[in-house]
């Protein structure tokens, strides 16, 4: 067929950029038909990487440019610039008085931290740039004052003068009123047009000055770059010949546009993360398994999650290195530990590993682009796990480079052999992740051995195996692509929004009435946004939820609220619900204990055209999918490996291990003892042999 006579019905591109690797996926809806490309990132400029990966797809698949019609990213920028404090000179307004509110914060020492030697992390804006401005309202949204408008008119002169980038503003409960946040916008941009103005009423309209201030300024703080990027990532395609609208990953594992992101960019902290749950709960989905932990490893890090009854675990309270980031986002624990993870000998004779990091340059010394340090992947290549080379061929591995690197760094000053300190290297590294996995499982109640694992990312599947076998995890789900799984979430991900607003009801005197206007008020919101991005009525969705907790309790727990329910009926059921969370994540409940209400949300989602995923042929035989041997060292000694070519594998194939399987996006290791049976829409079921 030529390139003219193509004519796709929905022809998505997903794009996922990592540390190491920009990964691509070009997804034909109509007929289930993917192009996967892996092109190194660029952390210099990102957008090029994602631009080069989005040619090279089309290439491979010989559509054109203009048969895209939709863009979807994950993106990781305002993770970067959060976690590296690169973000832009920002400044807070806030109330007279408040100005260290920042700095005080909490006062909460992390649980695992000595009291006596724990420093408390520097805020994303110093008291210096906060800036107290005239004006009040009461605990009921009136005013007490009036807005000293002069001093914000004034002000912002000299903030444009002083080379300011962004400005937040966060007054007191301006959640329940926003005139005095809306008119301090209005009075900036007439001083400032191009002002970048962050409002708190807008990014998070809830109580609690501290979480709010926080994750105002944190929007503000990551505004510019983001809006930057968003913009010439546009410039690019629209120079590549793309015109189809570009939709970006949010922390809750729903998209938006490029408009509501420049807006709200501080929604994109979970961006890349959330893209793999989504694609980890669709393919666990498709294999029938409802409980799943997902082990997202890249080359930095390590992105755990939990899926119970098909649904992600999401909350409310999330964190972003040192900062809490209170919005609605997918529940990950995240680690540094990832293929790229340095493995070093500390002066006092220990092996650690990570959470530095070689990241794309120069990355493993295996990778021949001048790494000196072993890594956790460069242990993977000592022992034998990965084949000689990768991406078909493109990218051949200097093995011993590697084993040159863990004799000199890490064998030779522990008195080990290369085989004993690899295996060092990965014990290290896999402990992290059990830890990490027990975190999101044991630590929320759940047994994991009531889970299957599903790992993912370019070096989950080297791991999954040996992850399951240390948890006691009787099944490892391995997706047919695992290596770009964020993608495949990305093309299954829904549009979706939420809403919240403060709403105190105290036990005892609930005014129903006033919960369901602050309901309906929501929902009125909710449609028009959907109105907004063309989602038609039999695509949408719009969930009632409630942020409870017991009296005098001082954290809360998000629970669906009855949609066809009102009044005392629908509160019966929210409280049991409660209590029924309550129970499962700390193992008891206070039923005598009274329950109230902190905040009401409203869960808008609109579905975007579902993919239709191939069933692949079945086929038994599994000799013909071997494409070679090699020697690998496992605990009990070295054993000769039958490596193959996963995509001959057909449905119904079972292989005994060990065995290692090689495809374009990643490499899965299985170990001795356990099996692999070939599931009908491509994933590896992998199980220990009776």
């Amino acid at each position: 067929m030529t390139q003219m006579s193509k004519k796709p019905n929905e022809l998505s591109v997903a794009i996922d950029i990592g540390g190491t690797f920009t990964d691509v996926t070009l997804f034909d809806r109509s007929t289930g038909r993917a192009w996967t490309v892996k092109t190194p990132s660029t952390p210099a400029d990102p957008s090029e990487g994602f631009v080069n990966g989005v040619a090279e797809a089309l290439k491979l698949s010989e559509f054109q440019p203009a048969d895209l019609v939709q863009v979807l990213h994950g993106t990781t920028v305002a993770t970067n610039l959060i976690l590296e404090g690169k973000g832009a000179k920002a400044v807070l307004l806030t109330n007279k008085g408040f100005r260290h509110v920042l700095e005080i914060g909490r006062h909460d020492v992390p649980r695992d931290a000595n009291l006596y030697s724990w420093i408390k992390p520097s805020r994303p804006v110093p008291p210096e740039l906060i800036f107290e401005i005239g004006g009040m309202l009461d605990a009921d949204g009136a005013e007490l004052e009036a807005l000293d408008e002069a001093a914000i008119a004034r002000l912002t002169r000299r903030l444009r003068d002083d080379g300011v980038e962004s400005i937040a503003v966060c007054f007191l409960h301006a959640y329940l009123n926003p005139v005095h946040e809306q008119r301090a916008r209005d009075i900036i941009v007439s001083n400032w047009p191009d002002a970048m103005v962050s409002l708190s009423c807008e990014v998070l309209p809830v109580m609690r000055e501290y979480e709010r201030s926080m994750v105002t300024i944190l929007n503000a703080y990551v505004a510019p770059a983001v809006s930057t990027y968003v913009h010439r990532l546009e410039q690019r395609l629209l120079r590549l010949g793309v015109s189809a609208p570009l939709l970006l990953m949010k922390s809750n594992g729903g998209v938006a546009g490029a408009a509501v992101v420049r807006r709200e960019p501080v929604q994109t902290a979970l961006s890349g993360p959330a893209a793999g749950v989504v694609g980890a709960q669709e393919m666990a989905s498709l294999a029938g398994f409802g409980n799943v932990i997902g082990v997202d490893i890249g080359g930095t890090s390590a992105d755990i999650s939990l899926i119970k009854d098909g649904v992600p675990g999401t909350t409310m309270e999330g964190q972003v290195g040192a900062w809490p980031l209170t919005l609605p986002m997918v529940d990950i624990n995240t680690i540094g530990a990832g293929g790229g993870s340095i493995a070093r000998v500390s002066a006092d004779g220990v092996l650690t590993v990570g959470p530095e990091s070689a990241g794309a340059q120069p990355g493993p010394v295996c990778y021949r682009r001048g790494g000196t340090e072993p890594t956790v992947t460069d242990a993977h290549a000592a022992l034998g796990h990965v084949p000689p080379t990768l991406l078909k061929g493109a990218m051949s591995l200097d093995v011993d480079a590697a084993r040159r690197a863990i004799e000199d760094r890490i064998a030779r000053p522990l008195g080990l052999s290369i085989e004993d300190a690899a295996r060092g290297i990965l014990a290290l590294a896999d402990n992290a992740m059990v830890n990490a996995i027990r975190v999101v499982s044991v630590q929320r109640g759940h047994d994991p051995r009531e889970f299957a694992l599903v790992p993912f990312g370019g070096a989950g599947p080297l791991h999954g195996s040996s992850l399951a076998r240390l948890l006691g995890i009787p099944t490892v789900l391995v997706p047919p692509s695992p290596g770009v799984l964020s993608t495949i979430g990305l093309l299954t991900s829904k549009l979706k929004s939420d809403f919240s607003r403060t709403s105190v009801q105290r036990a005892g005197r609930f005014d129903f009435d006033a919960i369901e206007r602050v309901f309906e008020e929501m929902e009125r919101e909710a449609i028009a946004w959907l109105d907004g991005e063309g989602v038609p009525e039999h695509g949408r969705m719009i969930v009632r939820k409630a942020s409870m907790h017991y009296a005098h309790q001082g954290s809360e727990l998000s629970v669906p609220w009855p949609g066809g329910k009102r009044g005392e009926a629908a509160l019966a059921d929210a409280i049991d619900a409660f209590h029924r969370l309550h129970e499962s994540l700390y193992t008891f409940a206070q039923h005598d204990m009274p329950v109230e209400i902190a905040t009401l949300h409203v869960e808008a989602s609109g579905e975007l055209q579902p993919p239709q995923w191939p069933h692949i042929g079945a086929n038994t035989d599994t000799a013909s999918a071997i494409i070679g041997r090699q020697p690998v060292h496992f605990p009990d000694g070295s054993l000769d490996t039958p490596i193959y070519d996963r995509n001959r594998l057909g449905a119904g194939a079972v292989v005994e291990g060990p065995a290692i399987f090689v495809q374009l996006d990643t490499t899965t290791l299985m170990l001795p003892g356990q099996y692999a049976e070939v599931h009908e829409f491509g994933s590896l079921i992998v199980r220990e042999q009776v």
